[in-house]
């Protein structure tokens, strides 16, 4: 998704660049203790509760290769250029794109070693990464459409690419969307709920409806990629993928294991970890 709308409109404190320095440090430190050259890596960016998602932009955070430790290799969309880019971001960059600075949420997904090694190199393989990105940018891009992208599809992409061995070349896009077809690849139902993001895509570049059937253009309900989508399909393929939720709260860092989602206000459970702020 377009992050922030390409922006954020208020700099942040210094109290809130502490707050978000200790998140990231917290989400590094899991990151090295589980000794994974890759994890799947997204956050609560441009809100999209209305929508019933909590996570709009996900990344590959990179033990090695991408400029520093643990640096995100991610698909943004450059506003003063009008188009999509490659970006490799330092996790405290990546973790202060959080939509409310007070309080947010990281989700980190670890893979088994065999499909990290291989989502490592394709993430690494820069001529091929950079061939599945499509010329123009589209935050609600159709999933199974080549004539636009998000930054999500770009990722689920790149993941076909590499589980699926696919060789460099111009079609790699079409290969791409085929293998995920065919691998059982599910995108996010997101029902716009109202006509005003028919209204929207008339006049904000980064929203587009002229790449999917018609019928969902009637219906309101898109088929997009988004974290949760991801995420689903590589516990899917992978069910001992091992999920790590984290949230910053008023007064405390929350990290949970496992598949059940933190709250909201950031309320630690009996096994939860928490460090204080």
């Amino acid at each position: 998704m377009a992050e922030n709308f390409c922006g954020r409109q208020t700099p942040l404190s210094a109290a809130q660049q502490d707050r978000l320095l200790q998140l990231a440090a917290v989400v590094r430190a899991e990151l090295e203790a589980a000794g994974t050259p890759v994890a799947l890596v997204a956050r609560s960016g441009l809100n999209l509760a209305r929508f019933g998602q909590r996570f709009s932009h996900a990344g590959l955070a990179l033990a090695e290769g991408a400029g520093s430790p643990w640096a995100v290799r991610q698909l943004y969309y450059a506003c003063e250029e009008g188009r999509p880019r490659l970006f490799d971001q330092g996790l405290a960059g990546f973790v202060s794109g959080l939509d409310d600075p007070a309080a947010g949420h990281v989700s980190v997904l670890l893979l088994p070693p065999a499909p990290a090694r291989v989502l490592a190199a394709a993430a690494l393989d820069r001529q091929r990464a950079l061939r599945l990105v499509a010329a123009t940018y589209s935050a609600n891009a159709h999933a199974w459409s080549l004539r636009y992208q998000n930054c999500n599809q770009w990722l689920a992409e790149l993941m076909a690419a590499g589980f699926g061995g696919l060789p460099d070349g111009p079609e790699l896009r079409r290969d791409a969307q085929a293998w995920l077809r065919n691998a059982g690849y599910q995108p996010s139902a997101v029902d716009a709920g109202s006509h005003a993001l028919m209204f929207a895509a008339g006049f904000v570049p980064w929203l587009r409806l002229d790449d999917r059937p018609e019928e969902q253009r009637h219906s309101l309900v898109f088929q997009v990629s988004l974290p949760a989508s991801l995420e689903a399909f590589v516990q899917q393929r992978w069910p001992q993928a091992q999920r790590l939720a984290f949230c910053l709260g008023s007064d405390r860092i929350v990290m949970r294991r496992g598949d059940v989602p933190l709250p909201d206000d950031c309320r630690p459970g009996p096994a939860d970890r928490v460090w204080p702020l």
